[in-house]
């Protein structure tokens, strides 16, 4: 089993916790992240490296029990949430061994990935495509959020918001479901084709309302993609403004 996660599940705890659970990861990693780790500097476009940290709660060189060791040491605020150093003994230490990766994902552009597995049995090339197997997740909580609308709720109360949420999900697993029985015709094209999934939302949406005609499939397969590899763009960051309730579908 390897976990796969993004920057946000970066934090000593859930390597710990993955550790303890003997539990392979890859986690990606902010740059400021990285550079703590290895204890400050300016990144190279490429590392591979492997670092040993000594987790400790007390700032008090004195209290440390490896001395000898002393740049591994890194501090942990009492604020910060670590189960493993026993929070009735400061000079509690525990140990952290994680391999440091960092790869070129397009021109110019590095990520650095935290992970478990060993350079013997894994390559930077093999640990990149690995992470990238996770795309399949971005692009589907893609979808969720802002083709089904899970960003815009109407609810205020918990149980409320939970109800919305469940409903778009099956509504997401009912279009995905659709789509998979969807023909799509191969052709002599540049490019391979798959089916618009913002329209096959609409056209379930309006199919479960009585709306859309009982042939659902044939009218999904006049909506088609083509499928571009590698194709990218950069990324936008918006403040989110509020929308209003006109717009959303469930």
């Amino acid at each position: 089993m390897v976990l796969i996660a993004d920057r946000g599940f970066s934090s000593y705890n859930v390597f710990a916790h993955a550790i303890e659970n003997n539990v392979d990861f890859l986690i990606r990693a902010k740059d400021l992240n990285v550079q703590r780790f290895l204890g400050g500097g300016t990144l190279p476009d490429k590392l591979d490296t492997t670092i040993e940290l000594i987790l400790t709660r007390t700032q008090s060189k004195k209290k440390h029990k490896h001395p000898e060791k002393e740049s591994q040491y890194r501090y942990i605020g009492k604020n910060i949430a670590f189960d493993y150093l026993n929070p009735a003994d400061i000079s509690d230490e525990y140990l952290l061994k994680l391999r440091i990766v960092r790869v070129e994902v397009s021109d110019g552009v590095f990520e650095n990935i935290i992970t478990t597995l060993s350079e013997e049995d894994f390559t930077p090339d093999d640990i990149k495509y690995c992470y990238n197997l996770r795309w399949g997740i971005e692009t589907s909580f893609r979808d969720l959020k802002h083709t089904i609308g899970a960003t815009n709720l109407h609810s205020k109360k918990t149980e409320y918001v939970a109800f919305e949420l469940w409903s778009k999900l099956i509504l997401y697993n009912f279009c995905s479901i659709i789509i998979l029985h969807v023909p799509v015709k191969s052709r002599n094209r540049k490019y391979e084709y798959q089916v618009n999934f913002s329209l096959t939302m609409k056209i379930c949406f309006d199919f479960l309302r009585g709306v859309a005609p009982p042939n659902v499939e044939s009218l999904i397969s006049k909506y088609i993609l083509p499928i571009r590899p590698d194709r990218n763009y950069a990324r936008q960051h918006r403040v989110q403004k509020p929308i209003s309730f006109s717009y959303r579908f469930v």
